[in-house]
Order: C-alpha cells, then sequence, then structure tokens
C-alpha cells in the first residue's frame, strides 16, 4: 500500500507516517517547513522529503491514499490534484478510524488531562503484558513514537482531541472514533476560535458520548458539572462509570495511593494526577487489568513529556518542563 502525506512534518503526522512506514507501507509525503524533531526522525526511516514546498506532479494514480494535515489549506496544489485524480482522501483522525475498524477503541477525550491519562494506560498495559495500538499527543517514556499500528493488537487507546480534523473536515477529530469504552476528564472552554460560546464548545463532548459504539461504557470525572448533565443524557445500553480522586496520603514530600493491600509509591504528584490515575484505573479494569497489575505499574509512571516533566534536582531545587 502506498500512501502519501500532504503536511508530513506535523508533530502527528510524522509520527503516523514512521507508524505506517514500520508496518510495510510505502511511504512518501511533502510540506513546506519542516522542525525538529520531525526532521530528525524522518530522515531516520529515510521519510524526509527532499525538497520542501508542495509537488502536485508527484501526486498519480499510483497512490492508494492521501493522508492530509491540518497545517495544509483547502487551495493545497497537492490536494487539489489528488481530487481532481479521484484518490482516497482521508483526514489524520478518519485514517486512525479506518485502520482501528476491527479493534476494540479507547477514547480518552477532555479539556485537560487526556494526554495524561492516555500515557498511564498505555503504561499499565505495557507493564502488564497486553498487546495494544495507540495514538497519543506526547512522547512517552518506554515508546518510540506518538503512534503505533499493527495487524494483531486487539486494542487502539486513542487520545481524543475536540479541535478540528483537516482543513477540509471541520469536524472535532474525537467525534470520527466511534469509541467502544471512552473516558472524559472535564469541560473547560477550549479553542474559542472555532467554538465561539461555551454552549457551543460543551455541546461537541455531548455529541462525542452520544457516538459510542453499542453497549460501550464512559467513564468521566465526577466533580465537573457539565459532564455530570452529559452523563444524565446518556443512551440507555450505555455504561456510566464516574470517577474522583484517588485515595492518598503524603509522608516526607512523597505521595502514596492508599490501596486495600499497602500503600503504593508514586513518581508523580498533584491532585490532578491523582484524579487522572483513578480515571486510567477505571478504563483498565474495563480493558481486564487487575488491581494488582494496576498498582504496581503505575507506581513508575514518571509522566509524559512536557506536562510536569521532571528535567533535575537538587538537595533545594527541582526544575520542571511544562507548556
Amino acid at each position: 500500500m502506498r500512501a502519501h502525506f500532504i503536511a508530513i512534518g506535523g508533530s502527528a503526522m510524522h509520527n503516523l507516517a514512521i507508524a505506517l512506514y514500520k508496518k510495510g507501507s510505502k511511504i512518501t509525503g511533502s510540506d513546506d517547513e519542516i522542525f525538529e524533531p520531525s526532521k530528525s526522525r524522518l530522515a531516520a526511516c529515510g521519510l524526509l522529503p527532499e525538497k520542501q514546498g508542495w509537488f502536485p506532479e508527484k501526486i498519480t494514480n499510483e497512490i492508494d491514499e492521501i493522508i492530509l494535515g491540518m497545517h495544509a489549506h483547502y487551495d493545497n496544489p497537492e490536494l487539489l490534484k489528488a481530487k481532481e485524480l479521484g484518490l482516497k482522501i482521508f483526514s489524520y483522525p478518519e485514517y486512525l478510524f479506518e485502520q482501528s475498524k476491527n479493534k476494540t477503541r479507547i477514547v480518552i477525550g477532555g479539556s485537560h488531562g487526556k494526554t495524561t491519562i492516555t500515557s498511564m494506560i498505555m503504561h499499565v498495559l505495557k507493564e502488564s503484558g497486553i498487546n495494544f495500538d495507540y495514538m497519543v499527543g506526547a512522547q512517552v517514556q518506554g515508546f518510540d513514537t506518538m503512534v503505533s499500528l499493527s495487524e494483531d493488537a486487539k486494542y487502539m487507546v486513542i487520545e481524543g482531541d475536540e479541535y478540528l480534523s483537516s482543513p477540509t473536515d471541520l469536524r472535532p477529530k474525537f467525534h470520527l472514533y466511534h469509541p467502544h469504552i471512552a473516558l472524559l476528564s472535564g469541560i473547560a472552554w477550549d479553542h474559542i476560535n472555532v467554538f465561539p460560546t461555551f454552549e457551543n464548545y460543551v455541546e461537541q463532548f455531548a455529541i462525542f458520548a452520544s457516538m459510542l459504539e453499542e453497549n460501550g461504557s464512559l467513564v468521566w470525572y465526577e466533580n465537573d458539572k457539565e459532564l455530570k448533565n452529559i452523563s444524565n443524557n446518556l443512551r440507555k445500553d450505555i455504561k456510566s462509570i464516574k470517577y474522583k480522586e484517588h485515595e492518598n496520603i503524603s509522608e516526607n514530600g512523597k505521595i502514596f495511593l492508599i490501596t486495600e493491600n499497602k500503600n503504593v509509591s508514586l513518581e508523580i504528584f498533584g491532585k490532578h494526577n491523582l484524579e487522572n490515575i483513578s480515571g486510567a484505573k477505571e478504563i483498565c479494569k474495563l480493558i481486564g487489568v487487575t488491581d494488582e497489575q494496576f498498582y504496581k505499574a503505575i507506581s513508575t509512571f514518571k509522566g509524559a513529556n512536557k506536562r510536569l516533566q521532571k528535567l533535575g534536582e537538587t538537595d533545594q531545587t527541582t526544575v520542571f518542563l511544562d507548556f
């Protein structure tokens, strides 16, 4: 299969290109600007375009699929040529759905915390020996790329962003995933350039919840007013599971989770992360992870890049990177 990426240099796009390359596809791509670390990662796989810019003459009938990035414009010359030839054109989220049609899709959404919760789930599943595909919005320790695709994985864990899908598809990305299992961490008005009112923004999450597959499960943070309203209006076949901050204690500057058997030390901290852990635990439980497996794995989780990422510490100072 031959796929061409229009705007291959994007953070998500170049990771998808690499994942498909590792899966055995023939990959080409173009972009008018490519920065690090995308540039080095593409070059390491032989996927870095020879020249920057758009080259419609490279779009031919030999290409099976076009994957369109958000960086490209609706009048992109390569996109126009692909349309003229009648080629299959996918937005990034559309393509992830295509790759996961035969898998159990687990989608993590919310205005905040979705990258961390997705990373927690990935870490726990890996440590528990469970095979899965994934897409996450940050680099996670223990994973080479932000996207992984395979033929044999039963599960696909997806970070569900509510921003627009592509220049030609103005639906929120997470509306295209149709999850079997979903989590919503909370709603706080964001992306006001495309969602002009708070009500319009909240509506996108209600639509997302309505698009769960039959007999799906929605995990949601119980102290969010808007999520409570959404949960009260779910279809009757959807299982509603709420979560809150995990019970914990603090000793000598370190956080411990309180469990039935023993207290579990953490490498991370903060009330938000204690909430995130509870949400991740509910998702993992639905997949079949035992409490023992979860707590053993989560005790070694160090966070995702640029999410309170610890860069170093001395006796007096600790330095974190966030965005």
